[in-house]
């Protein structure tokens, strides 16, 4: 049994400017408007698999984070010089100075959509033991509507 939260009705979004690097147009930076989908697998326990009101929390909590960011990856070929107040992004020939405290830092080599749900996930993950009832965990990230990707974990 599956239980799933549609990002979009339930305004599981954040807004947030990124780019990636070695991706043709999408090296230049841009935005998008983005929602977060969330699926989990398992037995009821009790009648439920998970209370809805408790995910939607942890996801809000992870989302905050990014919203009305620039996206910025720390692994792969991009170099990040920190300053007190501001950082430096470089690229080949292209060179972005943004505040520090606009840009949100995650531990991948890019800010796709595969990578957001990578990184969403493991963010979950991280803030919420799932009860032994629980099969497997899917995150969704959709960069508008109809497209985007996901990631899963089996818990057991």
């Amino acid at each position: 049994m599956e239980i799933r939260l549609d990002g979009w009705r339930l305004n599981l979004t954040f807004a947030a400017a990124h780019f990636i690097a070695d991706y043709s147009k999408c090296s230049r930076l841009h935005g998008h408007s983005y929602a977060v989908s969330i699926v989990i697998k398992g037995e009821p326990k009790e009648g439920i698999i998970l209370d809805f009101v408790e995910l939607k929390n942890k996801i809000r909590q992870i989302i905050e984070e990014l919203d009305h960011k620039v996206i910025i990856p720390t692994k792969g070929e991009i170099k990040i010089n920190m300053g007190e107040n501001e950082i430096e992004v470089k690229h080949r020939e292209k060179r972005f100075i943004f505040p520090k405290e606009d840009c949100a830092f995650i531990p991948t080599e890019s800010s796709s959509a595969e990578n957001l749900a990578s990184y969403i996930l493991q963010k979950f993950l991280e803030s919420f033991v799932p009860p032994s009832n629980i099969e497997e965990v899917g995150i969704g990230v959709d960069e508008g509507y109809g497209q985007g990707a996901w990631a899963w974990r089996k818990i057991k």
